[in-house]
Protein backbone atom coordinates (compact mmCIF):
# COMPACT_ATOMS: atom_id res chain seq x y z
CA UNK A 1 0.00 0.00 0.00
CA UNK A 2 2.64 2.53 1.03
CA UNK A 3 5.07 1.61 -1.73
CA UNK A 4 2.29 1.97 -4.30
CA UNK A 5 1.47 5.42 -2.93
CA UNK A 6 5.14 6.40 -2.83
CA UNK A 7 5.62 5.32 -6.46
CA UNK A 8 2.49 7.18 -7.59
CA UNK A 9 3.86 10.37 -6.00
CA UNK A 10 7.17 9.88 -7.82
CA UNK A 11 9.18 9.74 -4.59
CA UNK A 12 12.54 7.99 -4.40
CA UNK A 13 11.62 6.25 -1.16
CA UNK A 14 11.03 2.69 -0.01
CA UNK A 15 8.72 1.47 2.77
CA UNK A 16 10.16 -1.53 4.63
CA UNK A 17 9.10 -3.67 7.58
CA UNK A 18 11.41 -4.29 10.56
CA UNK A 19 10.92 -6.54 13.57
CA UNK A 20 11.93 -4.55 16.64
CA UNK A 21 11.83 -6.15 20.11
CA UNK A 22 10.17 -3.89 22.69
CA UNK A 23 13.41 -3.35 24.61
CA UNK A 24 15.09 -2.16 21.40
CA UNK A 25 12.51 0.46 20.41
CA UNK A 26 14.52 3.44 21.67
CA UNK A 27 17.74 2.56 19.81
CA UNK A 28 15.67 1.69 16.72
CA UNK A 29 14.12 5.18 16.69
CA UNK A 30 17.52 6.78 17.32
CA UNK A 31 19.03 4.67 14.54
CA UNK A 32 16.34 5.70 12.07
CA UNK A 33 16.92 9.31 13.05
CA UNK A 34 20.67 8.95 12.53
CA UNK A 35 20.15 7.33 9.15
CA UNK A 36 17.91 10.24 8.12
CA UNK A 37 14.78 8.16 7.60
CA UNK A 38 11.79 10.17 6.42
CA UNK A 39 9.59 8.57 9.06
CA UNK A 40 8.30 5.41 10.72
CA UNK A 41 5.06 3.62 11.44
CA UNK A 42 4.79 1.79 14.77
CA UNK A 43 2.47 -1.05 15.61
CA UNK A 44 1.71 -3.13 18.70
CA UNK A 45 3.35 -3.15 21.24
CA UNK A 46 5.26 0.05 20.45
CA UNK A 47 2.53 2.70 20.25
CA UNK A 48 2.29 3.48 23.96
CA UNK A 49 6.01 3.35 24.90
CA UNK A 50 6.86 5.62 21.95
CA UNK A 51 5.05 8.49 23.65
CA UNK A 52 8.05 8.85 25.97
CA UNK A 53 10.69 8.19 23.31
CA UNK A 54 10.06 10.88 20.69
CA UNK A 55 11.33 14.44 20.92
CA UNK A 56 8.01 16.16 20.23
CA UNK A 57 4.39 15.01 20.39
CA UNK A 58 1.89 16.32 17.89
CA UNK A 59 -1.50 17.26 19.35
CA UNK A 60 -2.98 14.01 18.01
CA UNK A 61 -0.48 11.88 19.96
CA UNK A 62 -0.85 14.01 23.10
CA UNK A 63 -4.63 13.73 22.95
CA UNK A 64 -4.89 9.98 22.38
CA UNK A 65 -1.79 8.97 24.34
CA UNK A 66 -0.30 6.77 21.62
CA UNK A 67 2.10 7.16 18.70
CA UNK A 68 1.76 5.18 15.47
CA UNK A 69 3.55 7.55 13.08
CA UNK A 70 6.91 9.31 13.37
CA UNK A 71 8.18 12.08 11.12
CA UNK A 72 11.82 13.09 11.24
CA UNK A 73 12.56 16.78 10.94
CA UNK A 74 15.77 18.84 10.75
CA UNK A 75 16.44 22.39 11.88
CA UNK A 76 17.33 25.03 9.30
CA UNK A 77 20.03 27.62 9.91
CA UNK A 78 17.20 30.02 10.72
CA UNK A 79 15.96 27.73 13.50
CA UNK A 80 12.90 26.38 11.66
CA UNK A 81 12.06 22.68 11.82
CA UNK A 82 11.21 21.12 8.45
CA UNK A 83 10.61 17.50 7.31
CA UNK A 84 13.75 15.64 6.20
CA UNK A 85 12.74 15.48 2.48
CA UNK A 86 12.80 19.30 2.28
CA UNK A 87 16.60 19.25 2.53
CA UNK A 88 17.38 16.83 -0.31
CA UNK A 89 20.83 15.30 0.17
CA UNK A 90 22.05 18.06 2.47
CA UNK A 91 20.31 17.30 5.78
CA UNK A 92 21.48 19.38 8.77
CA UNK A 93 22.99 17.65 11.79
CA UNK A 94 20.20 18.51 14.23
CA UNK A 95 17.29 16.09 13.70
CA UNK A 96 14.24 15.39 15.84
CA UNK A 97 11.48 12.76 15.92
CA UNK A 98 7.89 14.03 15.99
CA UNK A 99 5.17 11.59 17.08
CA UNK A 100 1.68 11.56 15.56
CA UNK A 101 -1.40 9.38 15.90
CA UNK A 102 -3.37 8.65 12.74
CA UNK A 103 -5.26 5.65 14.18
CA UNK A 104 -8.03 7.70 15.79
CA UNK A 105 -8.90 9.78 12.74
CA UNK A 106 -8.45 6.73 10.49
CA UNK A 107 -10.97 4.79 12.55
CA UNK A 108 -13.53 7.57 12.45
CA UNK A 109 -13.16 7.99 8.70
CA UNK A 110 -13.65 4.24 8.20
CA UNK A 111 -16.73 4.14 10.45
CA UNK A 112 -18.33 6.94 8.51
CA UNK A 113 -17.49 5.49 5.12
CA UNK A 114 -18.11 1.79 5.77
CA UNK A 115 -21.05 1.94 8.16
CA UNK A 116 -22.45 5.47 7.69
CA UNK A 117 -21.95 5.81 11.43
CA UNK A 118 -22.02 9.24 13.08
CA UNK A 119 -20.80 9.37 16.69
CA UNK A 120 -22.80 12.39 17.84
CA UNK A 121 -25.48 11.24 20.27
CA UNK A 122 -24.88 7.53 19.63
CA UNK A 123 -24.64 4.59 22.03
CA UNK A 124 -21.52 2.44 21.59
CA UNK A 125 -20.37 -0.85 23.11
CA UNK A 126 -16.57 -1.08 23.02
CA UNK A 127 -14.98 -4.50 23.37
CA UNK A 128 -11.44 -4.12 24.70
CA UNK A 129 -9.86 -1.33 26.74
CA UNK A 130 -6.22 -1.88 25.75
CA UNK A 131 -4.15 0.32 23.45
CA UNK A 132 -6.44 0.20 20.41
CA UNK A 133 -9.59 0.29 22.53
CA UNK A 134 -8.35 3.24 24.54
CA UNK A 135 -7.67 5.35 21.45
CA UNK A 136 -11.05 4.39 19.96
CA UNK A 137 -12.90 5.23 23.18
CA UNK A 138 -11.25 8.62 23.57
CA UNK A 139 -11.86 9.53 19.94
CA UNK A 140 -15.54 8.54 20.13
CA UNK A 141 -15.92 10.51 23.36
CA UNK A 142 -14.31 13.53 21.73
CA UNK A 143 -16.85 13.22 18.92
CA UNK A 144 -19.61 13.42 21.57
CA UNK A 145 -21.16 9.99 21.68
CA UNK A 146 -23.96 9.93 24.23
CA UNK A 147 -22.98 6.69 25.97
CA UNK A 148 -19.99 4.36 26.00
CA UNK A 149 -20.19 0.85 27.43
CA UNK A 150 -16.74 -0.60 28.12
CA UNK A 151 -16.23 -4.39 28.12
CA UNK A 152 -12.79 -5.70 29.06
CA UNK A 153 -11.32 -8.93 30.41
CA UNK A 154 -9.85 -7.09 33.39
CA UNK A 155 -12.28 -4.67 34.97
CA UNK A 156 -9.48 -2.49 36.39
CA UNK A 157 -8.30 -1.45 32.94
CA UNK A 158 -11.84 -0.58 31.88
CA UNK A 159 -12.32 1.45 35.06
CA UNK A 160 -9.11 3.38 34.43
CA UNK A 161 -10.23 4.19 30.89
CA UNK A 162 -13.68 5.20 32.11
CA UNK A 163 -12.12 7.57 34.62
CA UNK A 164 -9.93 9.12 31.92
CA UNK A 165 -12.92 9.64 29.63
CA UNK A 166 -15.03 11.14 32.41
CA UNK A 167 -12.30 13.60 33.35
CA UNK A 168 -11.83 14.75 29.75
CA UNK A 169 -15.38 14.54 28.46
CA UNK A 170 -17.74 14.81 31.43
CA UNK A 171 -20.85 15.03 29.24
CA UNK A 172 -20.27 11.51 27.89
CA UNK A 173 -21.91 8.80 29.97
CA UNK A 174 -19.49 5.91 30.54
CA UNK A 175 -20.41 2.56 32.05
CA UNK A 176 -18.51 -0.66 32.68
CA UNK A 177 -20.41 -3.65 31.32
CA UNK A 178 -23.28 -4.28 28.96
CA UNK A 179 -26.20 -1.88 28.49
CA UNK A 180 -29.48 -2.85 30.10
CA UNK A 181 -31.65 -0.49 28.06
CA UNK A 182 -32.78 -1.23 24.51
CA UNK A 183 -30.55 -0.76 21.49
CA UNK A 184 -27.01 0.36 20.65
CA UNK A 185 -25.80 2.03 17.48
CA UNK A 186 -22.41 0.35 17.29
CA UNK A 187 -20.48 -2.60 18.70
CA UNK A 188 -16.75 -2.08 18.14
CA UNK A 189 -14.29 -4.92 18.65
CA UNK A 190 -10.83 -3.70 19.66
CA UNK A 191 -9.66 -7.07 21.02
CA UNK A 192 -7.61 -9.73 19.24
CA UNK A 193 -10.42 -12.28 19.55
CA UNK A 194 -11.24 -13.32 16.00
CA UNK A 195 -7.76 -13.63 14.59
CA UNK A 196 -8.17 -17.40 14.92
CA UNK A 197 -11.25 -19.36 13.89
CA UNK A 198 -11.12 -21.15 17.24
CA UNK A 199 -11.39 -17.89 19.20
CA UNK A 200 -14.60 -17.37 21.16
CA UNK A 201 -16.83 -14.44 20.31
CA UNK A 202 -15.69 -11.25 22.08
CA UNK A 203 -19.37 -10.45 22.69
CA UNK A 204 -21.60 -12.27 25.18
CA UNK A 205 -24.85 -12.75 23.28
CA UNK A 206 -26.72 -13.59 26.45
CA UNK A 207 -25.91 -10.04 27.59
CA UNK A 208 -26.54 -8.20 24.30
CA UNK A 209 -28.63 -9.81 21.57
CA UNK A 210 -28.24 -8.96 17.88
CA UNK A 211 -31.73 -7.52 17.60
CA UNK A 212 -30.52 -4.66 19.81
CA UNK A 213 -27.47 -3.84 17.63
CA UNK A 214 -27.50 -1.66 14.51
CA UNK A 215 -23.87 -2.00 13.33
CA UNK A 216 -20.70 -3.93 14.16
CA UNK A 217 -17.12 -2.91 13.40
CA UNK A 218 -14.23 -5.32 13.92
CA UNK A 219 -10.74 -3.79 13.88
CA UNK A 220 -9.43 -7.15 12.69
CA UNK A 221 -9.08 -7.24 8.89
CA UNK A 222 -7.53 -10.68 8.40
CA UNK A 223 -9.58 -12.83 8.19
CA UNK A 224 -11.98 -10.58 6.31
CA UNK A 225 -14.95 -12.17 8.06
CA UNK A 226 -14.38 -12.95 11.71
CA UNK A 227 -16.89 -15.08 13.60
CA UNK A 228 -18.20 -11.87 15.13
CA UNK A 229 -18.89 -10.29 11.74
CA UNK A 230 -20.38 -13.48 10.32
CA UNK A 231 -22.80 -13.75 13.23
CA UNK A 232 -23.71 -10.06 13.07
CA UNK A 233 -24.23 -10.13 9.31
CA UNK A 234 -26.41 -13.21 9.61
CA UNK A 235 -28.56 -11.38 12.13
CA UNK A 236 -29.06 -8.44 9.77
CA UNK A 237 -26.61 -5.95 11.30
CA UNK A 238 -24.48 -3.64 9.17
CA UNK A 239 -20.86 -4.85 9.42
CA UNK A 240 -17.34 -3.81 8.43
CA UNK A 241 -13.84 -4.96 9.24
CA UNK A 242 -10.68 -2.99 10.00
CA UNK A 243 -9.33 -2.67 6.46
CA UNK A 244 -10.67 0.87 6.12
CA UNK A 245 -8.99 1.93 9.35
CA UNK A 246 -5.70 0.43 8.13
CA UNK A 247 -6.06 2.29 4.82
CA UNK A 248 -6.81 5.70 6.27
CA UNK A 249 -4.21 5.66 9.04
CA UNK A 250 -1.72 4.78 6.30
CA UNK A 251 -2.78 7.44 3.80
CA UNK A 252 -2.62 10.08 6.52
CA UNK A 253 0.88 8.91 7.47
CA UNK A 254 2.03 9.24 3.85
CA UNK A 255 0.63 12.75 3.72
CA UNK A 256 2.51 13.67 6.91
CA UNK A 257 5.78 12.44 5.39
CA UNK A 258 5.34 13.82 1.88
CA UNK A 259 3.28 16.95 2.45
CA UNK A 260 1.13 15.89 -0.53
CA UNK A 261 -2.31 14.27 -0.93
CA UNK A 262 -2.11 10.47 -0.91
CA UNK A 263 -3.50 8.49 -3.88
CA UNK A 264 -6.21 6.93 -1.71
CA UNK A 265 -8.02 4.81 -4.31
CA UNK A 266 -4.80 3.32 -5.65
CA UNK A 267 -3.66 2.49 -2.13
CA UNK A 268 -7.07 0.98 -1.33
CA UNK A 269 -6.92 -1.26 -4.41
CA UNK A 270 -3.36 -2.43 -3.71
CA UNK A 271 -4.16 -3.03 -0.04
CA UNK A 272 -7.21 -5.17 -0.84
CA UNK A 273 -5.22 -7.17 -3.37
CA UNK A 274 -2.39 -7.74 -0.89
CA UNK A 275 -4.60 -8.71 2.05
CA UNK A 276 -7.35 -10.63 0.26
CA UNK A 277 -5.85 -11.46 -3.12
CA UNK A 278 -8.64 -9.63 -4.97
Amino acid sequence: MQNAGIAALGLDWRYLAFDVPPDQLKPAIEGAKALRFVGLNLTVPHKLPAVDLVDVLDESARTWGAVNTLRFEARTTGGEWRPIPAFGDDVPDEVRAVGFNTDASGLLQALREDLRFEPLGSRVVLLGAGGAGRVAALKLAAERVAELFLINRTREKAEALAADISSRYPKVKVEIGYPTSPSVDLVLNATSLGLKRTDPLPLELNRLSWDRVYAVYDMIYRPAQTRLLEAARGAGCRVANGLGMLLYQGTQALELWSGRPAPVELMRRVLRQNVYGA
